[in-house]
């Protein structure tokens, strides 16, 4: 549907995604080129690329290559906005003689994040709703502030003076004891402080926690953020030596210049211009005017994503481009079914 729809709209688009953004001292140059080549999506099928740079159960970097920038942001704001999660949604608070609100102790529960996979459970149709072991999870916090020990050091002498989020049990729903362990669907980070509790002082209360995303409320992001910038270029036009490629590379971040030997005199080179910051330090020195050329491959995107924990971020990627698919299908429909009428 998408191939087809792309099609029929080929001369409405242009191919300018292999020219450079060029970087000059006070500005930024955009260049089209003087060749304008309308859009072909069999190109973009052999040139599009994702290489992954690093990956861990928390962080993912990976480029993608031969896209537009509209498409790497689509994709970005899917990411932030509409990947769901699961968050605790309503709190039945039974008992607090704490200092802390009901409301604002509410909201802080809301934010912790949980360890839920959102693809195990339903979006639930009706707020209203009993819950049940497809659509929600239970927790509960049961904590009283006791004196232990009088002749003990200050922050000893008190049980469960602070409460941490490790103080909160899961309660299984249905069959969830059979699907799920406390692991599975339990609180990410157990040293999130809640609250702080003097003697005498109790909280008790029920979490209800449910899938929804991001674009409702930010405690359904399943990330801490997902960002990409455009990968950096540089050239020498010009050989820079001795003194003055040492100063070229300070000029950089570590490693993004290269100094090599030749017959006793240093030389420069370009080693990895993707670690660039683009400062552009290098035009506050006259010497290297019209030696270097900084740019920005405009079709060339170093993307990276952080999980809060409870997806890896690999799944993340896949899941929001699922989703993008999703919209560009139901575009796609829209658009030819107005053609037809």
């Amino acid at each position: 549907m998408v191939h087809g729809f792309t099609s029929d709209i080929n001369s409405q688009f242009v191919h300018k995604m292999n020219n450079p953004i060029i970087m000059n001292k006070y500005s930024i140059e955009r260049t089209l080129g003087n060749e304008i080549k309308p859009y072909n999506y069999d190109e973009f099928v052999k040139n599009f690329k994702v290489k992954i740079i690093s990956r861990s159960e928390s962080d993912l970097e990976f480029d993608l290559i031969g896209i537009d920038v509209a498409v790497a942001n689509s994709l970005r704001r899917v990411i932030l906005s509409e990947v769901p999660s699961m968050a605790i949604e309503k709190v039945h608070i039974y008992q607090n003689t704490s200092y802390i609100l009901d409301e604002i102790l509410a909201h802080r529960l809301g934010l912790i994040p949980l360890k839920a996979d959102p693809r195990q459970f339903k979006m639930k149709e009706d707020e209203n709703s009993e819950p049940n072991e497809h659509d929600s999870l239970v927790y509960e916090m049961k904590i009283k502030c006791t004196k232990k020990d009088l002749d003990a050091l200050a922050h000893k002498q008190f049980i469960s003076f602070p409460v941490y989020a490790r103080h909160i049990k899961w309660l299984p729903l249905g069959n969830q004891k059979d699907i799920f362990t406390e692991k599975d669907v339990g609180i990410i980070g157990d040293d999130i402080l809640i609250a702080k509790l003097r003697p005498g002082q109790e909280i008790e209360l029920k979490m209800f926690a449910v899938k929804g995303i991001p674009k409702d409320h930010a405690k359904f992001q399943s990330v801490c953020t997902a960002w990409y910038r455009m990968m950096p270029d540089i050239k020498l036009l010009d050989e820079i030596k001795g003194n003055d490629a040492l100063l070229l590379q300070s000029c950089f971040p570590k490693g993004v210049i290269g100094l090599k030997s030749v017959k006793g005199v240093l030389n420069a080179f370009v080693e990895d211009p993707r670690i660039d910051n683009s400062s552009r330090n290098v035009f506050r020195y006259k010497q290297f005017d019209n030696k270097i050329l900084l740019s920005k491959i405009q079709d060339h995107f170093i993307f990276t994503i952080e999980s809060v924990g409870a997806m890896d971020p690999s799944v993340i990627f896949l899941e929001a481009l699922n989703i993008l698919i999703r919209k560009v299908n139901s575009a796609s429909e829209s658009a030819l079914n107005q053609t037809e009428i």
